[in-house]
């Protein structure tokens, strides 16, 4: 039993890569160096295990890309766990991400959106905010890419409805950008 489940879920990936367009994680590395040559911040952002890819993201592209491009910078909305839950109890969980980014944005940043359904109305509405101050938003998402998918300027679309290897996928594009950035010259 476990060995057919471990066989299927490897077997899901290999198919879902064949369907994973690698020029567009290319262009979407080209989109955040370019914003870090600029001064750029790039912010991530996610939910549940989503979250947990957008801080692992922050922790590799500030340890290795900063050593290509000096000026890099990337902040997880997702790691603040006081204003998280202040912001929950005393506003609205749909706002955790977008009163983490008020005042903040400028049009040099980009806002990395993380998502298996594309729906989390917290994600949405910290879009829509980003959009409307100039910054450019990236959404990485699965199924069928949601209302994020639709807001985004730019889309990284993994196309399984299996929240699993969604995220599995969207943690290992987050290391491409990063040995893309660095031209895999990724050292202690």
């Amino acid at each position: 039993m476990i060995k057919r489940i471990s066989k299927s879920y490897f077997n899901h990936h290999a198919l879902l890569f064949k369907k994973i367009n690698f020029e567009k994680i290319s262009e979407c590395s080209k989109i955040i160096s370019d914003a870090g040559k600029k001064g750029g911040i790039v912010y991530t952002c996610g939910n549940g295990g989503s979250a947990y890819n957008a801080s692992h993201y922050v922790t590799d592209w500030n340890k290795f890309i900063k050593k290509k491009i000096k000026q890099f910078k990337s902040i997880s909305l997702c790691d603040n766990l006081g204003i998280i839950t202040a912001t929950s109890n005393d506003i609205s969980y749909d706002n955790i991400f977008l009163e983490q980014l008020e005042n903040q944005v400028k049009s040099k940043d980009i806002l990395v959106c993380i998502s298996g359904s594309g729906k989390s109305k917290n994600l949405i509405k910290a879009a829509k905010y980003f959009k409307r101050k100039k910054g450019k938003v990236i959404a990485i998402v699965g199924f069928d890419g949601g209302q994020l998918k639709k807001i985004a300027n730019f889309t990284l679309h993994v196309p399984s409805y299996d929240m699993q290897l969604c995220e599995d996928i969207h943690m290992m594009i987050g290391h491409i950008i990063m040995k893309e950035i660095c031209h895999d010259d990724i050292k202690r």
